[in-house]
């Protein structure tokens, strides 16, 4: 692809987030716990091993709920069908192990709400806007502008070093946008470390999502809107095994697609375990499809390109396989509710805003999907 087509990649997300694991439940009543929380009745609290506690609360009561356009919401618990998926042979010649999202398990009829991720909680204070005045950020990936009703991609997952006393963030993301400017619905998930948000420099998993209209970004349950369902896992989660450099590397399946029936645009893992869903009366312009799809590293934040933030697992993407970062299987979801290999040059584009900091390498179209290394220490090279 020329490189003046691999330049334009957009470096626009106006949210990112992480995905983690926790080994090691325990448990506590409500008397156990002072803190105040934002909505009623907790059935149980789970604290992990790492520390996050967890409020298992009634699926009903969700602070989501609270949405002025999700009055009289009736909560879907699963997707009405799945995407029928590619039954490709991988063409990379390396693989991964799985990286699945942690069992909280809570109760029946319950969904797992980490305590620092909900809004008015300490940890909600800052969350970084994307062409705020004063930030800062850059990127390095795949972006295709076409129609897109849902996405599928493997992500490697490493830990990239950002300052725990920062604003920074470093992230891998995927989103989906529809709109002009301003007025652009976007939603997304991805990994991401974000200490501001989350209070630690952990790999964690988040969603968010930008309402075009209102021009309000959103991260996990800092405010209302996305539908929880799941009763095992939620947005937020510590992610416990990352990649090591010339060593065991680790990837999650992330997929966002559209019901065909519902209209509402899911988030499930790779096995297919739905976490919840946006309902798809919270949009205007993502109310049909997308228009524009991003795949690939964010770092954004007051000084994320002048303290060294790195991306993906820190290194240039020339580096190779368990020393760079992969982002692969990249796959979008056509009008028949079927996976496709994204071909079109005149859609697609793969690039970096500053070659010094972030490179790309190795960028691929195969039969199981779109593909490429990226990443990078923040140095100038």
């Amino acid at each position: 692809m020329k490189e003046s087509q691999a330049n334009k990649v957009i470096l626009l997300m106006s949210f990112l987030a992480l995905v983690t694991r926790g080994k090691g439940i325990s448990y506590q009543t409500r008397g156990q716990n002072s803190h105040i929380l934002p909505y009623g009745q907790v059935s149980k609290i789970i604290q992990l091993k790492c520390g996050d506690v967890y409020d298992c609360i009634d699926v009903h009561l969700q602070p989501s709920l609270n949405h002025p356009q999700l009055k009289d919401h009736k909560i879907q618990m699963q997707p009405s069908s799945f995407p029928i998926g590619l039954d490709t042979e991988p063409q990379f010649l390396h693989s991964e192990s799985q990286v699945q999202p942690s069992i909280i398990d809570c109760p029946e009829g319950t969904v797992p709400v980490l305590r620092n991720n909900i809004s008015g909680t300490s940890a909600t204070h800052d969350i970084h806007v994307m062409g705020s005045m004063g930030i800062e950020r850059a990127a390095a990936g795949i972006e295709y502008r076409g129609d897109v009703y849902g996405t599928t991609v493997k992500i490697n997952v490493w830990q990239p070093k950002v300052n725990k006393d920062s604003k920074d963030v470093s992230a891998t993301w995927v989103h989906i946008n529809n709109g002009v400017g301003e007025h652009t619905d976007r939603i997304g998930a991805g990994i991401m470390v974000n200490p501001s948000f989350s209070g630690d420099i952990s790999v964690r998993f988040h969603i968010a999502w930008t309402e075009g209209l209102e021009k309000k970004v959103c991260m996990d349950q800092s405010c209302r809107g996305f539908v929880q369902v799941s009763r095992k896992w939620a947005p937020g989660v510590r992610l416990d095994h990352v990649s090591v450099y010339d060593g065991p590397q680790w990837a999650m399946i992330i997929k966002i697609f559209k019901d065909p029936k519902t209209k509402n645009w899911w988030v499930t893992d790779g096995k297919n375990i739905p976490l919840g869903y946006w309902p798809n009366g919270l949009f205007t312009f993502l109310y049909d499809k997308g228009n524009f799809a991003f795949w690939g590293g964010i770092v954004q934040g007051p000084t994320a390109t002048s303290t060294a933030v790195e991306m993906g697992s820190g290194h240039f993407a020339s580096e190779g396989y368990q020393r760079a970062a992969i982002i692969r299987k990249i796959q979008i979801l056509n009008e028949n509710n079927t996976y496709v290999t994204a071909e079109d040059d005149l859609k697609l584009a793969h690039g970096t805003s500053n070659s010094t900091l972030y490179t790309i390498d190795k960028f691929r179209v195969d039969t199981d999907g779109l593909g490429m290394y990226y990443g990078g220490p923040g140095l100038v090279a």
